[in-house]
């Protein structure tokens, strides 16, 4: 907060979620999501510290009640206390600093920096089919496959960009009032946003969408973020792990 120059958050999720904050800090890991294999992967670097975009309960606000009697959050709890892992969620102050660590990471990974304005989620990039904006997605940020509503001959140039989950309603309103030739997304709803941008195109609008998926969407922000952070705090060694993307093509 202090070197963002940040206000408290009222209701913020970024909390520890496990572990104790007076434990001494052998070593740190940003990741996207603390999956079990990021767990393991943390002990084995000796780092007792992680710090997670996203939730490491299933749920937005970590409640580990939501379910209950859950096998499979239980033996994650197991595996954070035999180790005594503590996470902390970099989620609500993460959008919050200037330039926003998820979209700067994002664009500087997909070598778009030049085009990036910290105010705004719109870049305008050389003019190129939506094509070979995939592929270079794809190469950039290292993804195998993507999805996409589109002509892959049309032309895009003015890109909106948002990385992550923002919701329907907020990518809507994004592609309505920015009018951008397509819209990158990191999740969408379905019935949400990919109903919106088919509607639009059947009604004679030229929009398309590019969904990259949540994980692989915002994990350059968090690998960004060692390079940020490790400055701050030299005497700890600060490590990302990517969590991935969960699904595989078939």
């Amino acid at each position: 907060m202090k070197e963002g120059a940040l206000a408290p958050i009222k209701n913020t999720v970024d909390t520890l979620k496990s572990g104790n904050a007076n434990q001494p800090v052998t070593g740190i890991i940003t990741t996207m999501f603390p999956t079990i294999t990021v767990i393991e992967e943390a002990v084995k670097r000796n780092a007792n510290f992680i710090i997670a975009h996203e939730p490491s309960f299933y749920n937005h606000r970590d409640d580990v009640n939501l379910v209950k009697n859950n096998t499979v959050l239980a033996r994650k709890l197991q595996l954070l206390e035999k180790h005594k892992i503590a996470i902390w969620r970099f989620h609500d102050y993460c959008h919050s600093i200037n330039p926003d660590i998820i979209s700067y990471g994002v664009a500087r990974k997909a070598e778009w920096l030049p085009y990036y304005k910290a105010e705004s989620p719109v870049l305008t990039i050389p003019k190129v089919s939506l094509k070979q904006l995939v592929q270079h997605l794809k190469t950039t940020l290292g993804i195998s496959n993507l999805r996409i509503i589109g002509d892959p001959e049309q032309w895009c140039e003015r890109i909106a960009l948002l990385p992550g989950a923002a919701g329907g309603q907020f990518q809507i309103n994004a592609a309505s009032s920015e009018k951008p030739d397509v819209l990158v997304d990191g999740e969408v709803s379905e019935w949400e946003t990919a109903e919106y941008v088919r509607d639009l195109r059947l009604l004679g609008g030229n929009m398309a969408l590019i969904v990259l998926g949540h994980a692989v969407s915002e994990e350059p922000g968090m690998e960004w973020f060692v390079e940020w952070l490790q400055p701050k705090l030299p005497a700890v060694k600060i490590t990302h792990i990517a969590s991935g993307n969960p699904f595989t093509w078939m």
